[in-house]
């Protein structure tokens, strides 16, 4: 009969570690934000103006008390500082702003959405975002798919925000409506968003993060599949000529990364950078030259839909206060003297320039245009070289990649791209991914190591050394 020794070899035998109920419902409260981000107009559209801003103020509260509770180790003097100076400027807006009441709103969501990604961000570590990120993103996914069922088998017609269903005489244009039942047609899939373009972002973010999940080895890849046919489903029904832009940006950047990854020398990768300077300089006066061919060939103008007529009004004021700007207001509070009927398409009053770098400069100047490019800057170079060099932290030079590293190049390269024709980057879920993966890759440089990365023995969901060939590099 076995006998158990007064001096074994090895440590007796335990059960696995666990994690807390309390850290998994720390992390499913940071699902909740992560989404509550991604919605955007969601909330609008089904309760209103006044329970969104319940939720903005009631979401940040919470996680503020959560965070001094808590008291997550944070280091900080590694802040990502010129995004946060570009808040503190918004803020100081208020000293000069020609729209106070739509400044002071506007300014409760942006320092709402900096102070939580933060706080996701210390409390989190690497692979537990990407996971609370793709949960987020699931349900994201899920509700629309769902809510267009709902409209097209329940409802059985056109639906307005607030569940209105509109009248026989209804004069507005279909740019208002929450959905157009088009699941069943051709036309363009809307989501809970009420707006193509959003729900395109949000399942291009979805593929990314899905098949990087699906490399890292994460359990149920099967149903992971799953969810990547339906964000491709959704991509595809949402028709963004925009967000396929964005694809094509994201394709390039996934390859130039892989090709970076195979360099074994250091001047290797010199060869790389220049074969990418020139290709996307190349890229770029071809989509520029040919322009008209390009946009007809995805169904839009080459102004992309009427954007010049917007980008001219908005040009004209910033002439007015180039410098410090007509103060903060993002997304323009369609309420507000200042922009009711100010720019109007389709009988709507427009709620942003359609050009993050114009919104900006209308806004807060070209201090704050200053402000926000050194903030993407940072952000863009500390996530390139994230993804680009290997993990080390000792001797050992040759450890293999990780296929998370790729996202925030990923998510930086789309958020880019949008902001030429759109100002979400500004606001919601892009605004909250820029500080969250800017503060983590500052807080947390390599994957599991450091202060930031303690909590390893409590994740049970990748298997990190085990991913694919074309992934790791090597």
């Amino acid at each position: 009969m076995a006998v158990y020794s007064r001096h074994p070899v090895s440590a007796p035998p335990a059960a696995p570690a666990r994690e807390t109920t309390g850290h998994l419902l720390l992390r499913a409260w940071c699902v909740f934000v992560i989404a509550a981000s991604m919605a955007g107009t969601s909330w609008l559209m089904a309760f209103g103006p006044a329970v969104a801003g319940v939720v903005v103020v009631a979401t940040g509260l919470v996680s503020t008390v959560l965070w001094v509770s808590l008291r997550p180790r944070v280091q900080w003097r590694r802040l990502p500082w010129f995004a946060l100076a570009y808040v503190a400027w918004a803020v100081m807006s208020m000293l000069w702003s020609a729209w106070l009441g739509a400044t002071e709103l506007t300014l409760l969501l942006l320092v709402s959405t900096t102070v939580q990604a933060m706080f996701v961000g210390a409390v989190l570590t690497w692979r537990e975002i990407l996971r609370a990120v793709a949960a987020a993103l699931k349900w994201m996914l899920a509700l629309s798919i769902l809510f267009e069922l709902w409209v097209a088998l329940i409802w059985r017609g056109d639906i307005l925000p607030g569940f209105v269903r509109p009248d026989a005489d209804y004069a507005g244009h279909p740019i208002t409506l929450w959905s157009r039942d088009n699941l069943f047609n051709s036309g363009r899939l809307q989501g809970i968003f009420g707006n193509a373009n959003p729900l395109a972002y949000i399942a291009l973010l979805a593929i990314i993060v899905f098949i990087v999940r699906i490399a890292s080895g994460a359990p149920r890849r099967f149903l992971l599949g799953l969810w990547t046919a339906l964000a491709v489903f959704l991509f595809w029904r949402a028709a963004s000529a925009t967000a396929l832009l964005c694809a094509i940006a994201v394709a390039v950047v996934l390859v130039t990364i892989l090709l970076m990854r195979t360099a074994r020398r250091p001047g290797e990768r010199t060869r790389f950078y220049v074969m990418y300077l020139v290709v996307a300089g190349l890229g770029g006066a071809v989509v520029w030259l040919a322009r008209d061919t390009v946009f007809d060939l995805l169904g839009r103008s080459s102004d992309l839909t009427g954007r010049q007529r917007i980008w001219d009004a908005v040009g004209e004021r910033i002439a007015e206060r180039p410098l410090i700007g007509w103060g903060y207001s993002t997304p323009w509070v369609p309420s507000d003297p200042a922009f009711d009927g100010w720019i109007v398409d389709h009988g709507v009053s427009v709620m942003q320039a359609h050009n993050m770098w114009l919104d900006v400069a209308l806004q807060l100047g070209f201090i704050g245009v200053a402000l926000i490019a050194l903030a993407l800057l940072a952000f863009v170079w500390r996530s390139w070289f994230f993804a680009v060099d290997r993990p080390r932290w000792d001797l050992v030079a040759d450890r293999p990649y990780t296929a998370l590293t790729l996202v925030p190049s990923l998510v930086a390269t789309i958020l880019l791209v949008q902001g030429l024709a759109e100002s979400a980057p500004l606001l919601n879920w892009g605004w909250f991914l820029i500080i969250l993966f800017a503060f983590k890759i500052k807080q947390a440089p390599l994957v599991g190591r450091g202060p930031a990365e303690q909590r390893l023995d409590a994740e049970q969901g990748d298997r990190l050394p085990e991913q694919p060939e074309v992934l790791r590099g090597t």
